[in-house]
């Protein structure tokens, strides 16, 4: 992992059992075997741009996002990357290689300036089969990844650019809970093209034409949206409106 440890005083050090009483794999265990587990946790701090891991690199552990925003994604033949999550302050990841051991499927590389935490997978496993209620939510957690992945196939072959472009901002602003209340998301324009699957210019086209509207803002390295109605009705409907 091109991480470094974190050096600042402990005073100033995030709270790393936050992640976990605000999480709903961990919120309902008892705060001594929150303690137990935070105990296993290891700081890390990945700048702008960084490699937290790459696709076959060994699943050596689970990974939390304290600080920042971290997006997974994979590379095509052509070498241009498909964005197939974003993983913001409070969520985990890197469940699927931490629990069958083989390696990473994927790139994880920081959105932004980041804090994670890691658990060890030689820590973790030992936990989970002493915690099955756990066990049981990261299943619930596995599926609802594979829905998404599916989802986003089907998404990428049917749905027109308008109904995938409205449908990833406002996936985009009611996952962060910060993002819900100001409706927006710290992203690129290239990042959100990664996302749908489509080009950056006919991103950009499409962007700057509800920018036009008023349906949305667009700011250096974030998108406001404005008028969230209005996306949903393009997302629930799949009308594919005028770009003049």
């Amino acid at each position: 992992m091109s991480m470094s440890k974190d050096s600042r005083p402990a005073e100033h050090a995030p709270d790393k059992l936050a992640l976990l009483r605000n999480h709903s794999l961990f919120r309902d265990l008892p705060a001594s075997v929150l303690e137990h587990l935070g105990s296993y946790m290891k700081m890390r701090k990945a700048r702008k741009g960084a490699v937290i891991f790459s696709k076959g690199d060994p699943g050596s552990g689970l990974l939390g996002v304290l600080n920042g925003a971290v997006k997974v994604s994979i590379a095509s033949a052509e070498g241009k990357d498909i964005v197939l999550n974003v993983f913001r302050e409070g969520e985990v990841f890197g469940e699927i290689a931490l629990l069958d051991g083989r390696p990473r499927t994927a790139d994880a590389t920081a959105m932004s300036d980041c804090e994670l935490i890691v658990i060890e997978r030689r820590d973790f496993v030992p936990f989970l089969q002493s915690h099955p209620d756990v066990t049981l939510k990261f299943i619930e957690i596995l599926c609802s990844r594979l829905r998404r992945t599916s989802e986003q196939v089907q998404d990428v072959t049917f749905l027109s650019l308008p109904t995938r472009l409205a449908k990833t901002l406002l996936q985009l602003t009611s996952k962060d809970e910060d993002a819900a209340r100001r409706r927006k998301v710290a992203i690129t324009q290239r990042e959100i093209s990664q996302m749908i699957g489509r080009s950056r210019e006919s991103t950009n086209k499409q962007l700057r034409a509800w920018a036009k509207r008023g349906w949305i803002r667009l700011e250096r390295g974030g998108v406001s949206v404005l008028a969230p109605d209005k996306l949903a009705s393009v997302a629930t409907a799949g009308s594919e409106l005028d770009l003049s």
